[in-house]
């Protein structure tokens, strides 16, 4: 062999040893998949080899590196990151999953906390759980069987209860056993998450799976569970809701007691609503109004005029004009209980209790046409079109399609956005 020919093969045989050292070295393969990932969409065939390193900082590397990227050929990879024996990385999995479909969502999700003390994590949960998707938005459902695997049996009780969250947010009907299960957990805060994701899904056949939590121990874990009780229509849980409100000494508990039976109103409750109408605790007077605005006795209606007009609460006088506006007051004059609902609509504190009323209301069709004019009033402000479109969106029908219309061509941009994306909502629930 030729000397010149020797020293090629010697030299090829030292750079295939360095590249192999280079893969034996976890700092080289962490930089090679931070190389990778500018690389966008087209790395991600490259980078998902790395989540079954057996480093833990390489696998972390490869999840934050995918998560980043966040198209849809992110999502098998980060499916097959949340089964990854580490909590941070199925965190980071959970809140990327759930990124793909409310962008920005990683932003603020329990990821975004993670803080390294040495070799513990930590994180923060925040208490605001009020995120969901929109109804156009169609889930895989391979996304939310991960996510429910995780909520019931994650690597921690924060990565249960981060996958249970995401439950919630993405409506995840089919993840319900899991979040039934997770309520077994003995752990509050995924008791806790497990409860709202049940509330945004509100499958009323998951409404039974939460009667053994009403005497729950944890007052914020008790207090969800009477809420998703009502929310989730459980008939058979009004003896011990009755309970709670009689024998109960904390009044929170008494105002959600209350507060639920109203959800699902029987007219053996009558009395009991009415009793509590002029209760000196406002909660109380809410809740006992909301139960005779669903239980429409067309007797109540003089009786309601009367404390509307006498009621100087905020919560209180809105839950008044909601019975009133259900009983039939649908008059949009000044000091009309429904154009009394519109105009919260403006206040930063009290929208979202006008708005839940309105979408009740709206789900009647007499209701609808009593609002549509507001929509074009010269004196119509962008808060209050903005809440009828959402209003719409959720309780609307077809006759809701030609208004939204209209406002989607509104001259404030910001009120013909949220106008296209309420059609964008209705259209995906109408047959």
């Amino acid at each position: 062999m030729s000397p010149l020919k020797f020293a090629c093969i010697a030299a090829g045989l030292m750079l295939a040893a360095g590249i192999s050292h280079a893969q034996d070295d976890p700092k080289q393969r962490i930089k090679v998949i931070k190389d990778l990932a500018k690389g966008g969409s087209d790395s991600i065939s490259k980078l998902e080899p790395y989540l079954a390193d057996s480093v833990l900082d390489v696998r972390l590397e490869a999840v934050k590196a995918i998560a980043d990227i966040g198209t849809q050929y992110s999502l098998n990879p980060l499916i097959k990151a949340t089964a990854d024996s580490d909590a941070e990385i199925q965190i980071r999995a959970t809140d990327a999953l759930v990124n793909f479909y409310l962008p920005g969502y990683a932003k603020t999700g329990l990821g975004a906390s993670f803080q390294h003390i040495g070799n513990a994590i930590k994180s923060k949960f925040t208490d605001t759980n009020d995120q969901v998707i929109d109804a156009y938005i169609q889930v895989r459902p391979e996304v939310i069987l991960a996510l429910g695997k995780l909520a019931r049996g994650g690597a921690t009780m924060e990565a249960r209860a981060n996958a249970a969250r995401a439950v919630g947010i993405l409506r995840g009907r089919e993840a319900i056993p899991d979040l039934e299960e997770a309520l077994r957990s003995k752990d509050s805060r995924v008791i806790y998450e497990s409860l709202v994701a049940l509330q945004k899904i509100r499958d009323r056949s998951a409404g039974p799976s939460v009667a053994f939590l009403l005497h729950d121990l944890d007052e914020k874990v008790q207090l969800t569970a009477i809420e998703t009780t009502g929310l989730l229509a459980n008939h058979a849980a009004v003896n011990d809701l009755r309970d709670l409100l009689d024998r109960s000494k904390k009044m929170p508990v008494k105002r959600a007691a209350l507060t639920a039976m109203a959800q699902m109103p029987d007219p053996d409750l009558h009395g009991v609503f009415l009793a509590h109408l002029g209760n000196k605790d406002e909660g109380i007077r809410e809740g006992a109004a909301e139960g005779i605005a669903r239980l429409k006795n067309p007797g109540d209606l003089t009786r309601m005029e009367t404390a509307f007009d006498s009621e100087k609460k905020t919560e209180p006088r809105l839950s008044i004009a909601f019975a009133l506006a259900s009983l039939g007051k649908l008059g949009m004059a000044e000091f009309d209980p429904l154009r009394y609902l519109v105009n919260t609509l403006n206040s930063a504190a009290y929208r979202g209790v006008a708005r839940a009323y309105l979408i009740e209301l709206a789900r009647d069709p007499a209701v609808r046409t009593a609002l549509y004019p507001a929509l074009k009033e010269p004196t119509a402000t962008k808060d209050e079109k903005t809440g009828l479109a959402q209003v719409f969106a959720i309780s609307g029908d077809h006759d809701s399609i030609a208004p939204l219309d209209d406002l989607s061509r509104d001259e404030n941009n910001e009120v013909a956005q949220e106008a296209r994306r309420a059609l964008r909502n209705l259209r995906a629930r109408l047959p």
